[in-house]
């Protein structure tokens, strides 16, 4: 094994936690911290997080882990870290402090400005910039957000206008801040993360003056693009003072290197918030024409070939168990979903499309909400459960068959990770439902691994890739026929049809809608940030035991 000896550590700043994890060079783990993370939502469609709490959160799990490893005489060679993507923050330089609360990834206040900059271009398609930067015109990304708060905060506005103002994903947050801030802190970012922004050219790697025009960001508020694994700076306060952070890469991205999906034609999902699923390409850019996203895997140094993949992005994973519990009030704990799912041997014939925050991957509507359909008085809480699980797995089916289309190459074998694979139900309805095997490694926590690998490499924790240790696994093969899962699949792609524009309804969505009433079939439509309209029958429906 070509490894160093020596101890690597690994930032993993999410949406819902922060984590900070040390490994050594056989990829085992040492130390480990995390905090648990607020998300606001002021509005319908809106989520907001406060970056200063992002930033104490993170600084907590720093000097937790120093004290164990201070207390074992043990220290660190650099530090990795990966990041929420998209999520869009804006600050002054002078002070340090945030302008606005963080826009979070899955925030769609910015699709009235999305339908405004489509109708803007001469094709009036939302795909138009794809060649340049590899993705639709849609409130998922950062350039949008950064608009937005231009338009709409004043103290944004100034800061703008009087050169105070910093733009920086999380990583550039933290970045900043851990490497001085107002102090000489490094205003950088990767190339993975600036993918997700809709103002890096996916083919120079560069920030592109011609992007920026179109959204109107000054390209002076922008952090330098880096690789992925480099020395951007050094720590400035205990306990790791001094020690460089020299590597970095958006949370998908750290899982698929984690995954070890190295090669072209290999790929992985992520369960998670959402779920993400990456198909590594090799050193070309794909583009696609089934509604994935072009984007950079990894590049590891100033001098090394850029890797692209193409991704398939769900909004709603893990969020679906959350929503159960904070919002229906049908568990105490997300840990008891797989027991009352499995309460069942199916969903009733009930599918849940929880396009909370619109559709994403590969439909991108963002006036898309969510529905369950089915309903019966026979429906009770744990078909609802299971019918949730299936809706994940449902959408992952969704990305892989546009992958399979795009890359004209089925894959065989689908690589999982993420907080959702611990359920071993999951597993199982994901393997029936793509009709392939699905492989989980024993060791989950892929993505602040990928993070480390990144930095290792880049402070000689690892010489090369192939020091990296094999991953052992464990593998859920599928149990239904053909027919049984095309049948279920229609029936969910019906329920994906009937979730569409109900945000904006037409004449023509009124008049099915008002047909739709007069059905047997029960339609519900969740609004998941507003408030819940269920009746009577529902409401009996889920309180049966």
């Amino acid at each position: 094994m070509e490894a160093t000896g020596g101890l690597v550590g690994a930032i993993d700043q999410g949406t819902s936690s922060s984590r900070f994890l040390v490994f050594d060079s056989a990829c085992s783990e040492v130390a480990r911290h995390q905090v648990e993370v607020s998300q606001c939502t002021p509005h319908e469609g809106w989520m907001e997080q406060d970056p200063a709490e992002l930033l104490a959160s993170v600084r907590q799990c720093l000097s937790e882990v120093g004290k164990t490893l201070q207390s074992k005489a043990l220290q660190l060679k650099g530090v990795g870290i990966t990041n929420q993507r998209e999520t869009t923050i804006l600050w002054d330089k002078t002070t340090g402090h945030a302008l606005h609360r963080a826009i979070v990834w899955c925030d769609n206040r910015t699709a009235g400005v999305a339908q405004e900059l489509i109708g803007a271009t001469p094709t009036k398609d939302k795909d138009c910039l794809k060649e340049q930067c590899g993705l639709p015109i849609h409130p998922y990304f950062s350039a949008l957000k950064v608009k937005w708060l231009m338009s709409n905060c004043e103290d944004v506005r100034s800061a703008v206008e009087e050169g105070r103002c910093l733009f920086g994903t999380v990583d550039t947050w933290l970045m900043w801040h851990l490497t001085g801030g107002v102090s000489g802190g490094v205003h950088v970012t990767d190339v993975t993360n600036a993918s997700r922004t809709m103002l890096m050219n996916i083919d120079t790697l560069e920030w592109d003056p011609v992007l920026c025009r179109f959204f109107g960001v000054p390209m002076s508020i922008l952090p330098q693009i880096k690789s992925s694994s480099e020395i951007y700076g050094h720590m400035v306060d205990a306990p790791f003072k001094g020690v460089p952070i020299c590597g970095c890469l958006g949370d998908q991205q750290a899982a698929l290197v984690g995954q070890r999906c190295m090669k072209s034609g290999e790929a992985k999902n992520t369960y998670g918030t959402g779920c993400f699923l990456l198909y590594n390409t090799g050193q070309t850019p794909v583009q696609s024409r089934h509604g994935l996203l072009t984007t950079v895997a990894y590049k590891f140094g100033p001098q090394s070939p850029v890797c692209y993949a193409l991704e398939g992005s769900v909004a709603v994973g893990g969020q679906i168990f959350r929503w159960l519990r904070d919002k229906l009030n049908l568990l105490k704990d997300v840990d008891e979903l797989e027991g009352l799912a499995r309460r069942v041997d199916g969903t009733g014939n009930v599918y849940f499309v929880p396009a909370f925050q619109g559709l994403f991957a590969p439909h991108w509507e963002p006036d898309a909400r969510g529905i369950i359909i089915g309903l019966t008085n026979f429906t009770d809480k744990h078909h609802i459960c299971r019918a949730a699980i299936e809706a994940v797995c449902f959408q992952s089916k969704e990305i892989l068959d546009a992958m399979n289309q795009d890359s004209e190459l089925p894959l065989k074998a689908l690589r999982v990770d993420g907080g959702m694979t611990c359920n071993e139900l999951v597993l199982q309805l994901q393997a029936d439902l793509l009709g392939i095997p699905v492989v989980r490694p024993e060791t989950r926590e892929m993505t602040v691994l990928g993070a480390a690998i990144a930095a290792g490499l880049a402070c000689g924790l690892w010489r090369d890739l192939a020091g990296l240790p094999t991953l052992n696994t464990s593998v859920a093969y599928p149990e239904i026929g053909p027919d049984e899962r095309d049948e279920r699949y229609g029936k969910w792609k019906c329920a994906v049809q009937r979730s569409r524009h109900w945000a904006s309804p037409t004449h023509k969505d009124e008049e099915r809608r008002n047909s739709n009433k007069r059905k047997t079939t029960a339609v519900f439509s969740l609004g998941v940030l507003t408030g819940v309209v269920i009746g009577a029958g529902l409401a009996w429906a889920l309180t049966r035991h």
